[in-house]
């Protein structure tokens, strides 16, 4: 019986924010995020987004996948899954393809189902848009 591999995740390749750091204004990240913090302002990851039990988020994240954990007020822009896990707390919009909620946890706003075209034209990720901004 073969075994599944999963993907090995180098930790310098992870951007942080630690528990007791605050952030404000706009991240850009080629890889994985984890979050145990609080950030103020705008995420955007092409990677996965790890948000701590204890992390505060405030304004909107733009991301791959996400295992949310923490409190949000904002919205999320998720292309493929979102993870909303036992205890967290959300209000704000979800705009993803995915959605995985665990018993226990709290989301109060709307949330839109998107196909990956829609991800990107709502987020100025298609490749048309990326060529205007450059």
């Amino acid at each position: 019986m073969a075994t599944k591999m999963e993907p090995t995740v180098n930790v310098n390749e992870v951007s942080r924010i630690s528990a007791g750091t605050l952030v404000k204004g706009e991240i850009q990240a080629p890889g994985d995020v984890r979050i145990d913090g609080s950030f103020d302002g705008k995420l955007i990851s092409k990677g996965r987004v790890v948000v701590g039990e204890k992390a505060t988020l405030t304004g909107d994240v733009i991301c791959q996948n996400m295992d949310f954990c923490g409190t949000m007020k904002g919205n999320f822009f998720v292309k493929d899954t979102l993870n909303l896990k036992a205890g967290c707390s959300v209000e704000g919009d979800l705009h993803i393809k995915r959605l995985q909620v665990e018993l226990g946890a709290r989301f109060n706003g709307n949330c839109h189902m998107l196909e990956e075209a829609e991800f990107e034209k709502l987020t100025g990720t298609a490749p048309e848009q990326t060529a205007k901004k450059q």
